[in-house]
């Protein structure tokens, strides 16, 4: 479903993605982990087609990122970081708007920003206007934009970000559902949603992968019982890269 083929970005002098390889299957939840800076956003906006690599490709069921941009953007949820809302619109104004320009109309864009309202818990607020919601409620409307289409990929960046605990359980739960019938790749720094919410992690540092595997594989890979110990031997500290 995602094919990623030695994924490369440069800024100028700065690599911040460094030859990148790696698959999401149908049906597979895969934790995108690393410290601040590692690339995670910036992987996941050229999967998106955001920004362009300056070499490899990536391709989203089957279909180029580079060569078919449209049709390959048809197939994907994306929630970005910091995803942007219109304040002065109510929830439901707001995702019929997100529906129509997925080019959803009459009956089946009605159908599907009801279908995005109910999967988001967002009934009792949908005719509340954004910018009375609470951070939680407004990242779970920008969670359900993702959803209009029915994409079979999802691509979230820090889906849980600024939530309360209560509200992370719910995203973990709503990702884990979801990740049955679709590939999801989620960026994250919280150890704890690795075994909350996936199926398969990487691990990425300095944009290269240091590991990769199933949340079991990499604890027992760090010799002690530890996920943060594994991502604290693998990743370079602020501390260590200013050094």
């Amino acid at each position: 479903m995602i094919e990623v083929e030695n994924l490369t970005k440069q800024f100028g002098a700065k690599r911040a993605v460094d030859d990148l390889t790696f698959t999401v299957r149908k049906g597979e939840v895969l934790g995108f982990l690393g410290p601040n800076g590692a690339g995670k956003s910036t992987t996941m906006r050229m999967i998106t087609g955001f920004i362009p690599p300056s070499s490899g490709d990536a391709r989203v069921c089957g279909i180029s990122v580079i060569d078919d941009p449209k049709n390959a953007k048809t197939k994907i949820g994306y929630l970005p970081e910091s995803a942007p809302l219109y304040h002065d619109m109510t929830v439901i104004g707001f995702l019929k708007f997100c529906a129509s320009v997925r080019g959803l109309s009459g009956s089946a864009k009605n159908a599907a920003v009801e279908r995005a309202i109910e999967t988001c818990f967002l009934g009792n607020v949908a005719r509340q206007s954004i910018d009375t919601l609470s951070k939680g409620y407004r990242h779970r409307t920008c969670l359900a934009q993702a959803l209009l289409h029915d994409p079979e990929v999802l691509i979230l960046d820090e889906p849980t970000d600024g939530l309360d605990p209560n509200q992370k359980h719910e995203v973990r739960q709503l990702i884990k559902r979801l990740g049955r019938e679709k590939a999801i790749l989620f960026s994250t720094h919280i150890l704890e949603e690795v075994e909350a919410a996936c199926t398969r992690a990487v691990i990425v540092d300095c944009g290269k992968i240091v590991a990769d595997g199933t949340p079991a594989e990499l604890i027992e890979q760090s010799g002690t019982g530890s996920l943060t110990d594994l991502f604290r031997n693998l990743t370079t500290r602020d501390t260590e890269a200013a050094a």
